[in-house]
């Protein structure tokens, strides 16, 4: 049996041209808490947030809204599922820090409120078939973080899925138990959203910051790809 592929739909392409997706793989990590260093970096990141945000008015972020504009496009309410940035960023211009997870989570966070990006992370040391990005069918099953009950999808959101195994609803909103990274994770892919008005050339950048974090935080071998229109297929190998 060969090793899994990582792919992404055309149809989401097509639905948003200009659109990619940056996935760094990191093999042969250690994940543990976070030590004073990173959290500093979080806590920076956090203040650093309330320069670049109208705290009045988050939305109004062109980075924000259009997350908003793509929850519209396929058809999940903003106002009621916020993309992970949204929620993020106005959990902190409402004066609450983000807490310390562990090392992976942690650098994912600071990478998405430095950028004002969404970047979630994934242990693929679990997974046993083919992800991709697509929109669903409706019979995929998700069981969200921290719970043990299962729900299925909508036909037509957009999820991050293992087969019929959702990973992740509504595109950035809300991440499954099953892939959540733990002390214990050793292998895992961060996805890093590029879109627009986030250019490729920022995906990359912030893919290759992504890197530097993960060595010097994780260890192990680390790499990225770019996936686009033109090149929406990966294997997930080292």
């Amino acid at each position: 049996m060969g090793n899994p592929f990582y792919s992404i739909d055309k149809a989401i392409f097509e639905m948003f041209p200009g659109y990619c997706r940056g996935v760094v793989l990191a093999f042969d990590i250690k994940a543990g808490d976070s030590p004073e260093e990173l959290l500093s970096m979080l806590r920076d990141a956090e203040k650093t947030l309330h320069n670049k945000v109208n705290a009045d008015d988050p939305v109004s972020h062109p980075r924000i809204n259009s997350w908003r504009e793509a929850y519209r496009l396929f058809g999940a309410k903003p106002a009621k599922f916020r993309s992970s940035i949204e929620g993020m960023v106005r959990r902190v211009l409402n004066g609450n820090e983000l807490p310390g997870i562990n090392t992976v989570v942690d650098i994912g966070n600071i990478l998405s409120l430095r950028h004002i990006i969404t970047a979630g992370a994934h242990a693929i040391d679990v997974v046993k078939g083919d992800i991709s990005l697509r929109r669903a069918g409706g019979e995929e099953s998700f069981t969200p973080f921290g719970t043990d009950i299962t729900e299925q999808t909508e036909p037509g959101e957009i999820i991050f899925t293992e087969g019929n195994n959702c990973l992740v609803r509504r595109w950035s909103w809300r991440q499954a138990e099953h892939t959540s990274i733990k002390n214990s994770t050793t292998a895992f892919e961060m996805n890093i959203d590029g879109l627009p008005p986030v250019t490729r050339d920022e995906t990359e950048k912030i893919c290759i910051e992504a890197i530097d974090l993960i060595k010097r935080f994780c260890g192990g071998k680390v790499s990225y790809k770019i996936l686009d229109m033109d090149n929406p297929k990966m294997e997930l190998i080292k």
